[in-house]
Parts: C-alpha cells; sequence; structure tokens
C-alpha cells in the first residue's frame, strides 16, 4: 500500500451551537485576549465504561468487512490505521476509496448513544464553573460534527461549548489531532488572529493527541487517564503534579514541575480534578454560596 499524500492544512470543521458552521460568511471572532480552554469528547466527557468505545468499534470492524475483509484482517487493518492516521476512516479513505461519510453512517451516526448517555448534571456543573469573563470554551474532536453534537447534546452540556471544532469527512483527505495542522486549524477558527499557545488550555483521553499539542507549545495540556493505562505513553514529557499546592503561582503552576512558563503536562483520573489544577479558569465558591471569579 502506498499512502497518499496528507492534506497540505487542516480540514478542520467548525459547528456552532445553532448548528451553523465557519464559511465564507462567517469567520472567526476577533482576538479579545481570553484564555481558551478545549475538551476531547469522546472517552473524555463521559466514561468508557458507558461503552460507546466498544461499540464503535464493532461498527468499524464491521464495516471493513462490508469490503471483503475477514475478521483477522478488519481487526488488524482497524489497528494499523488507528495507529498510523489518528483515525481508521483515514486508512480507508487513502487505500480503499472510500466515502468517509457513509462510513460516518455506517459507524459514527449508528451508534444507539440515547441508551448509554445521559443527562450529567456533575460534569454539566464543572463546566458552568468555568469563568466565561475570562475564557473561551470550545469542544476539539476526531469525530464529524454529527456524533460530536449528537454526545454534547445527549449529556446535557451542549449550550456550555462556544462550538464543536471537528473533522471534516466531507472534505475527503483531512487532518486530525494528533496532526499540527489540524490543531492550527482549530485556532484559526477560534479567533483571528488565533490565540496564543500560552493561553491554551487542553484535556484529552488520548496521551499521542497531548503529545501534540504540547510539541506545539500549548501551554497546559491534561491526559484524562480514567483507567491509569494511558499516562505511560506520554513518554519523557515532564509532568507536573495534578493538584498543586496552594503556594503555587497564580497561574497554575505548580512549583518544583515544569519550569514557569513553558508548556505542561499534567495527568488527572477525574475531570473534577481540573478545578485545583486550573484554579484559574474556574470561578471561586463564597461563603454565602455565590460565586464569584477567582483572582
Amino acid at each position: 500500500m502506498i499512502a497518499q499524500a496528507p492534506p497540505e492544512r487542516s480540514t478542520a470543521l467548525c459547528t456552532y451551537p445553532d448548528g451553523s458552521t465557519m464559511d465564507d460568511a462567517k469567520t472567526a471572532r476577533p482576538a479579545d485576549g481570553k484564555l481558551v480552554v478545549f475538551f476531547d469528547i469522546d472517552n473524555c466527557l463521559y466514561s468508557k465504561d458507558a461503552g460507546v468505545a466498544e461499540m464503535m468499534k464493532g461498527k468499524i470492524r464491521a464495516y471493513f468487512r462490508r469490503l471483503g475483509l475477514s475478521d483477522e484482517e478488519a481487526k488488524d487493518l482497524h489497528s494499523h490505521y488507528y495507529r498510523e492516521y489518528g483515525l481508521a476512516i483515514r486508512g480507508l479513505v487513502r487505500h480503499h476509496a472510500v466515502d468517509a461519510l457513509d462510513y460516518d453512517k455506517h459507524c459514527d451516526a449508528a451508534l444507539p448513544l440515547d441508551e448509554v448517555l445521559k443527562d450529567d448534571p456533575r460534569l454539566r456543573k464543572l463546566l458552568s464553573d468555568i469563568d466565561r469573563d475570562k475564557c473561551h470554551v470550545w469542544a476539539l474532536t476526531n469525530a464529524y460534527k454529527i456524533h460530536a453534537t449528537r454526545v454534547l447534546k445527549l449529556l446535557g452540556i451542549a449550550d456550555q461549548f462556544e462550538g464543536v471544532i471537528s473533522c471534516d469527512y466531507g472534505a475527503g483527505e483531512f487532518s486530525c489531532k494528533p496532526e499540527a495542522a489540524f490543531f492550527l486549524d482549530a485556532l484559526e477558527h477560534v479567533s483571528t488572529p488565533p490565540p496564543p499557545a500560552s493561553s491554551l488550555y487542553f484535556v484529552d483521553d488520548s496521551a499521542l493527541n497531548v503529545r501534540g499539542a504540547h510539541a506545539l507549545g500549548w501551554r497546559h495540556c491534561v491526559l484524562f487517564d480514567e483507567g491509569g493505562a494511558e499516562e505511560g505513553r506520554l513518554g519523557g514529557l515532564d509532568k507536573v503534579p495534578g493538584s498543586p499546592p496552594a503556594t503555587g503561582t497564580a497561574d497554575g503552576d505548580a512549583g518544583g514541575g515544569a519550569a514557569e512558563g513553558s508548556p505542561q503536562v499534567s495527568v488527572v483520573h477525574d475531570l473534577e480534578e481540573l478545578r485545583s489544577l486550573w484554579r484559574e479558569i474556574f470561578k471561586t465558591s463564597e461563603p454565602n454560596g455565590s460565586t464569584a471569579a477567582a483572582a
């Protein structure tokens, strides 16, 4: 097999809460100096215990078999394409002339998500406690927009995001995390000019994706390692503690971890840990129960 050349730039798709997408008639908002927080979606905003990954794996391998592959070939190619391209569909597009939208129709869009994903009040509270006077909050996913927006709605948190940046399956060849083109295009969707790396916060359940963002200098990268099996894939990246001590600096540096001002990588096993790790982006609770912006 000879892989086709990757696209020269990303074809990331930006979808807004009203369902519209960024096109020639809609451009990114002017930069305003706020921090930008990116959340991955699948296996990050919901637990792996929901079983979505296993359901998705079954649909994907069934699609491989539709191409005339045996069960063993489907298993091997699925794993190979995921490792090689970040998404199985990219391997299918490059080597099997598969229509990515047809793939999505039979795989992601065919998942019975409404049977396993429900409103998550705890997650909604976490997201709503992010200080929007200081931050913009976006979803950043390798899924197509239909699946991404569907998950957010089922979790009851769609309104907590200013938009969803996803892969554009309709573009044929496209980039995805952890490729630099995808990350850089995502920033172009957020503002004009794009926000600086020093203002970026990112959480993902894939060590590979975290490494990709860290390599670009994204300031605060977090690996959500729910099961504890992913951290080893961060390689030799220096990690700061998941819960900085009270003596940490005002911008969340832990002291004794990464050098102040350098890109940081942390590992959490529960998204609630972000409250202590990223104190500066959350509103604080007053004794009377009201909230106020963190200093």
